[in-house]
């Protein structure tokens, strides 16, 4: 619990001023976690740790060129697709005894392509205002809180044991509940409006932050690791922080101009 509570403690002293001053500085420190969270994904599988370094270069220099410049979903861009597809392509004709095959490239590429729209949508998101991240960010926090303390107290119905073992049914509602409420609140807090979109709106993200959990939580029983790294100790890394953060801001994108 002590090495949990320094980590926490270090890492929001590190991470808080890149949030709150934004710009390119904090855009720079949200590609660093696109690259951390890039060699996560490759480390899951033993297969992939020896791709040469000349597609695995080009796959972490694209994926920062998504990241800071315009996503290549959220503003779909061809050409970026074809740069990407063909630079990670074309280097397998070069390569012998399978050391580097197409089965790799379609790897690379489709880690790029997830991790640009995941951490393409924190610049997004930050773009819209420091409140709106404030109001998005705790929502999986509090999500979270609540459907693990409630959820040991109360829990009797385990929700997807073969995922997270831990997870129970009434943990999962009573962080919906209290996910629901309490952002909505510090949204009109914060911003001095509210509405029944708004209530519904983050009642569907709080929704989607639990299975975003989820999502990583099996990717990780699928690999049979507990942690995606040891960056935090007492936390795991990058992505095992982010796994709610990262659904609930895409989630949010989609829903800009119908619920926000």
């Amino acid at each position: 619990m002590k090495q949990r509570v320094i980590s926490a403690i270090v890492a929001l002293i590190l991470i808080i001023p890149f949030i709150y001053f934004g710009g390119m500085v904090y855009n720079v420190g949200v590609s660093v976690l696109a690259m951390v969270a890039f060699v996560e994904i490759l480390m899951l599988k033993k297969s992939h740790k020896d791709i040469p370094i000349i597609p695995m270069c080009i796959a972490i220099a694209m994926l920062i060129f998504f990241v800071l410049g315009d996503s290549i979903v959220f503003e779909l861009n061809y050409v970026k697709i074809i740069l990407l597809t063909l630079g990670l392509l074309l280097p397998t004709i070069f390569y012998k005894n399978d050391k580097y095959i197409t089965k790799d490239a379609f790897y690379l590429i489709g880690i790029v392509v997830f991790l640009a729209m995941a951490f393409r949508s924190f610049i997004i998101v930050r773009e819209s205002g420091i409140k709106t991240f404030l109001y998005l960010v705790l929502i999986p926090v509090i999500t979270d809180s609540f459907a693990y303390f409630l959820g040991v107290k109360f829990g009797k119905h385990k929700m997807c044991p073969k995922i997270s073992p831990k997870k129970s049914w009434e943990g999962a509602a009573s962080g919906l509940v209290f996910g629901t409420i309490i952002p909505s609140l510090i949204y009109y807090i914060l911003t001095n409006t509210f509405s029944i979109k708004i209530l519904l709106g983050t009642l569907v993200l709080s929704t989607m932050g639990q299975l975003g959990d989820l999502i990583f939580s099996k990717i990780k029983r699928e690999n049979e690791i507990k942690d995606f790294s040891n960056l935090m100790p007492g936390h795991g890394g990058a992505l095992d922080r982010l796994d709610s953060t990262i659904v609930i801001f895409m989630t949010y994108i989609l829903l800009r101009g119908v619920l926000f």
